[in-house]
């Protein structure tokens, strides 16, 4: 990378296991940056270096809960009045995506409220992965690089030489990640039709397509409390699937997902570590985004194209 242009990758608290693998990638030391925590849960944030006149990248994804997103704006307004030349926001999992619109009266749209958010405190870019809803890219007036697991799951997939392979969605709203799936990986499409009783409650599952004799790979963004991926697999192994395994870029697993996944018929869940997983199921495993993040820290700094980053 050009002198001319140095960069410094900063984290908060959360993300900082990931932070650091991509500092790995990227042969750069991790900022050094100090989080003072106070009695009334409040905190404060603050550089111990200079990063006058550098592009600084922001390493911190917005899961639960919402501390992290308090951090991440607090990371930004200290770096803009310490001069920074540029920040970037590197935010794996974009968290309150699910809220994309007003799908009942009188709510409001989190998506939107975060980014006005992220771009009032002052962040010059966003690097993201696997949004609920490709269009929220469109709720910020500021480049937005929007990355996919499949990066990572397309290889997975394949090293697994599994016959008779079925790509799989638990819903009708992963249908066209589905489908791009298996477009590259030539095998069939199954999908499923769910109806929910309430928010995080499943009623009932349908599936349209065969699974009878095939190893199925359910494709979802995020799992919550793992209740329609952990049906849809119990459906599918009842009308005769030979394997259902389920991939998921974003690792929420609320309590009780990882009682349910282990309870499952799933042979494994695996996800992105855009989120950490704290829980003990053996089915759960994780694949690192950091070389994909790393990379496109580094294009972005040297101005090259990142295009080579979509296999699809």
């Amino acid at each position: 990378m050009s002198e001319l242009d140095p960069f410094k990758v900063f984290s908060g608290t959360k993300s900082r296991y990931l932070a650091e693998k991509i500092c790995n990638h990227l042969n750069c030391p991790l900022g050094d940056m100090n989080i003072t925590h106070f009695a009334d849960g409040e905190f404060s944030v603050s550089y111990e270096e200079s990063i006058r006149g550098a592009h600084v990248f922001l390493v911190q994804s917005t899961f639960p809960n919402a501390d992290n997103l308090m951090e991440l704006l607090l990371m930004i307004d200290a770096a803009k009045r310490a001069s920074a030349k540029s920040i970037v926001a590197v935010c794996p999992y974009f968290g309150w995506a699910r809220q994309d619109r007003k799908d009942k009266p009188r709510v409001s749209i989190g998506a939107k409220l975060v980014a006005d958010l992220l771009s009032v405190a002052g962040i010059d870019r966003l690097i993201t992965m696997d949004l609920h809803a490709d269009q929220i890219q469109g709720f910020f007036d500021i480049p937005v690089d929007h990355l996919y697991a499949s990066k990572v799951f397309l290889p997975y997939i394949e090293s697994l030489h599994l016959d008779n392979l079925v790509i799989a969605t638990p819903d009708v709203g992963g249908a066209k990640r589905a489908s791009t799936f298996s477009k590259y990986l030539a095998v069939p499409l199954v999908l499923c039709h769910k109806t929910r009783a309430k928010a995080n409650e499943v009623a009932t599952i349908q599936i349209i397509g065969d699974v009878e004799g095939k190893n199925v790979v359910l494709l979802d963004d995020i799992v919550d409390t793992a209740g329609t991926i952990t049906k849809a697999a119990a459906v599918m192994k009842e009308a005769g699937a030979n394997t259902v395994r389920a991939m998921a870029s974003h690792c929420v697993m609320s309590d009780p997902a990882s009682d349910r996944v282990c309870e499952s018929p799933l042979e494994e869940m695996v996800f992105t570590d855009s989120i950490p997983y704290r829980g003990t199921c053996s089915k759960v495993k994780q694949l690192s985004i950091a070389n994909m993040f790393a990379e496109t820290i580094r294009r972005v700094v040297t101005n090259e194209s990142i295009s080579s980053q979509y296999i699809i």
